[in-house]
């Protein structure tokens, strides 16, 4: 049941991303060209998106548990650091750059594009470099005296 739901979640999610247009990539780059061809139509799908996150929320964290898990995983730390600062200027810096996120990037590889295709080959390539220095780093950390 749990792959089920897993299922459906991402097919209303591929949908509602192909619908509103974030796997086009020149629609969101227009979205960005405030000076430009500025397309302010993304501002309603990212408003959508914020009101119902927030209801969602609500709702599921109203509930004792998940209802396929056994309790709730959520960040622990709301600390604001160079890690979160940085990686979050990377994402918004390829996102402006490649007219791409993650999430929408990966139901867009449907389409069968090249550039979809070489946008999460990037991707997959950023996120295994940035383990590696996670990894290297930790272990640096951790021998200092």
């Amino acid at each position: 049941m749990k792959v089920i739901a897993n299922y459906l979640i991402g097919v209303v999610f591929g949908v509602g991303i192909s619908i509103s247009g974030m796997a086009n990539p020149a629609k969101v780059l227009n979205f960005f060209d405030i000076a430009g061809t500025w397309d302010p139509s993304l501002i309603f799908v990212m408003g959508g998106a914020l009101v119902t996150t927030f209801v969602g929320y609500k709702l599921v964290f109203g509930l004792k548990a998940p209802i396929f898990e056994d309790g709730f995983s959520l960040p622990t730390s709301r600390m604001i650091d160079a890690k979160l600062v940085g990686g979050s200027a990377v994402f918004g810096i390829g996102w402006g750059i490649a007219g791409f996120c993650p999430g929408g990037a990966l139901p867009a590889l449907g389409t069968g594009r090249w550039e979809v295709f070489a946008f999460v080959a990037a991707l997959l390539c950023g996120i295994f470099l940035a383990k590696f220095i996670q990894s290297t780093t930790a272990g640096r950390s951790a021998a200092a005296p």
